[in-house]
């Protein structure tokens, strides 16, 4: 049996939306990758937020587990966890060449598309979770 590889992800909550980006196949992605050999989830994912959109986070609490298949017959098993921002800034400092474009998506537009632009079913499902679990004040604001 082939094990797939693991990418850990972010679902990134503040003011009431969402961190989302658009990746090379026109799908919204949430922010995270592959670790590094040795690495943790969280810290892989503390470092793919940081090079994907410049922005610094604490990573919280596990949200999910799924298999996720990139392309047929080709999986990707996803971890996903909660992330806070580390600071107040709302704005990316930057987006990495592996992403097309960067959001902050409000809540109440989620959906399995956004602006005509998949978003995956198990990111979905993670950032309702993400959402339902208690938050500051500034993550609820809309």
């Amino acid at each position: 049996m082939v094990v797939p590889p693991v990418s850990i992800k972010g679902v990134v909550l503040n003011q009431g939306r969402v961190l989302l980006l658009l990746n090379e196949r026109d799908e919204w992605d949430l922010p995270g990758g592959r670790p590094d050999p040795g690495e943790d989830h969280r810290s892989t994912l503390a470092r793919e937020v940081r090079e994907e959109a410049g922005l610094e986070v604490e990573v919280g609490a596990f949200l999910d587990e799924h298999l996720f298949e990139v392309l047929p017959q080709r999986f990707v098993r996803i971890v996903a966890y909660a992330c806070r921002l580390d600071s107040a800034a709302a704005m990316p400092v930057a987006l990495s060449h592996e992403h097309l474009d960067l959001r902050w998506v409000p809540l109440a537009d989620l959906g399995e598309t956004i602006d005509g632009y998949r978003l995956p079913a198990g990111y979905l499902g993670a950032i309702r979770q993400a959402t339902a679990q208690p938050l500051s004040p500034s993550d609820r604001e809309v």
